[in-house]
């Protein structure tokens, strides 16, 4: 029996070398979305303890990392639906602000809070594709949807943003979506 089938049968050992394996994948996974590895870390031993459960539910001629990355996907998902909008995405640097450092920071903390407005999964695939230049088919996997609806996603947060900046005043640079990835 190889591995993912010893994992599927319930084997402790099996699943003991797949956390070894891919818990570092699911980590840096989790952390992408969510932009905190602090919550990345509790998120990630969340998810491990679903996939443990989960595990009738897993097909043994699967995609194991691809399964485990919808379930650290929906996790991360579910933090950002849950999570207070006065968190940063961006942590800021110490030390004094130079005159014009102000007006960079007020400009990407207004990024920051209509980022943060975003519905959790235009945010998750914004951040995903634009942030992390993650590849569409990947996103689609994790997300369990299709290239398309990724590709949509993005779309409908940049032109979210843009209107929402644009109220603001605020017009960034690079704000662009590259939709042949």
């Amino acid at each position: 029996m190889d591995l993912l089938q010893r994992f599927a049968a319930g084997e402790i050992d099996a699943y003991e070398t797949l956390v070894r394996q891919f818990q570092g994948e699911v980590y840096g996974w989790i952390v992408r979305i969510v932009r905190d590895p602090g919550v990345a870390e509790d998120l990630t031993v969340e998810t491990l303890w679903r996939i443990y459960r989960a595990r009738t539910q897993f097909r043994a001629e699967g995609n194991f990392a691809g399964w485990a990355r919808r379930i650290a996907t929906n996790l991360a998902l579910d933090h950002l639906k849950r999570r207070r909008p006065e968190q940063s995405l961006v942590e800021e640097p110490a030390g004094e602000a130079a005159p014009d450092r102000v007006l960079q920071r007020e400009m990407r903390e207004a990024i920051q809070r209509a980022f943060r407005r975003l519905p959790a999964k235009l945010q998750a695939a914004a951040t995903l594709a634009l942030i992390e230049e993650q590849p569409y088919e990947e996103i689609a996997d994790a997300l369990g949807t299709s290239v398309g609806a990724v590709k949509l996603r993005v779309f409908r947060a940049v032109r979210i943003l843009r209107k929402r900046l644009d109220h603001l005043g605020v017009r960034p640079e690079g704000l662009d979506v590259r939709v042949g990835k």
